[in-house]
Order: C-alpha cells, then structure tokens, then sequence
C-alpha cells in the first residue's frame, strides 16, 4: 500500500471528506488529493499533524507498506486495533483439550494502556482463555489483501475505567449486559508476543 493509499484510508476512517481535511490543515482540497493520489508528498509540518490528527505514526504513513520489521518491533495497540476495525471483524483461536479451536469474533478495543476482547463468561471462549491464555488473532482485509497476525497472552482486565471505554465503545454490548447481566461480561486485556501485517 503505498502512502497515498494509507492516507486516503486514514482520512475515511477518521470520517473527514478532502474538504474537511484540507480546511484543518490550511492547505487546498487539490493537495489532499494529490497526496492521497501519490502525485505530492505533505511538507514535514503537515504529517506531524497529521500523525496527531490519525493517531499514528509518521513511520506508518511513510513506508511502502504495512509490514513491520520483525526485529523485536511490534504494531502498536491502535494500529492492530485499526487495522481489525477495517476488516470489521477477526478471528481468535484459543486451545481446547489440547486442540486449536478458531471462532470469529467482533469486539476489540485500543486503550491508551492495551489491545482489549471481550466476551461471555457463559461462552467457551471465555474458560478455554482462562484455562490457556495464549492466543492468536488474525484478520483479513480484502481490499488491501494483507493479513494481521497477533500472538498474545490474554489476562483479566479489571479496571473500571477500561471496561466503561469498551462499554462506550459498543453500544450494543452495553445494552445487553446492562443490569442482572454485567457479571457475565469480561474483558481480556492482550499481552501482545507479536503482531505484524502481511
């Protein structure tokens, strides 16, 4: 994906039209698009901001691609959590009786703090977890047709504060444990081991 690409999906995933971004940054509609067209290159001081403004990194919007080096380097939490979000959706596989089980999955979460799932305590996701809390995630996305790859161990997440992020964050999970139901409700936090795109 080249970095007129990864602008262009940047700016639609931030919900801005060429227009609204062009007014926040102080520059024409036509640059936008010429960036995002690969024709221009954004000046040092506009991918600061923009950096701010998509909560990435300046590395991110410059390489050629998505990969990672695999160097000890990981994705951040936000970018695994963007890249699924796109997809818009991921599978994990858990260990069952010594033997993989891989379910889709839809809930995921970037706090300032970690990679976040969550899930039923009446599921088996959620003893399979507990019983071996290594587990890996993958996602596919098929307009770029790149692939993300998670290892990590899963561990409660207790606070309160991540748990009403995630509540924010899904309305519709909000909903259906509200009352009688919030104790079925749990949240792993992800320890990532490794985390790459391909």
């Amino acid at each position: 994906m080249t970095t007129g690409e990864k602008l262009a999906m940047l700016r639609k995933n931030k919900g801005l039209t060429q227009e609204e971004l062009s007014e926040i940054l102080g520059v024409s509609r036509q640059s936008v698009s010429r960036w995002e067209m690969d024709l221009a290159f954004p000046e040092t001081e506009k991918l600061i901001k923009l950096s701010r403004l998509y909560d990435c990194s300046i590395d991110f919007m410059l390489r050629g691609s998505f990969e990672k080096e695999k160097e000890n380097t990981l994705l951040s939490y936000t970018d695994c959590s963007r890249f699924i979000k796109e997809c818009g959706y991921f599978f994990i596989a858990t260990v069952r009786e010594g033997k993989p089980r891989l379910r889709p999955f839809g809930m995921i979460y970037a706090g300032s703090r970690g990679l976040y799932i969550a899930t039923d305590k009446k599921k088996s996701v959620y003893s399979e977890i507990i019983e071996n809390p290594s587990v890996e995630i993958g996602s596919y996305n098929l307009a770029t047709r790149k692939w993300i790859r998670i290892s990590a161990e899963a561990e409660r997440e207790e606070s309160l504060a991540v748990t009403e992020e995630m509540l924010e964050a899904y309305p519709v999970i909000k909903a259906k444990y509200a009352g009688e139901r919030e104790a079925d409700f749990v949240i792993f936090k992800l320890i990532i081991k490794e985390a790459y795109i391909e």
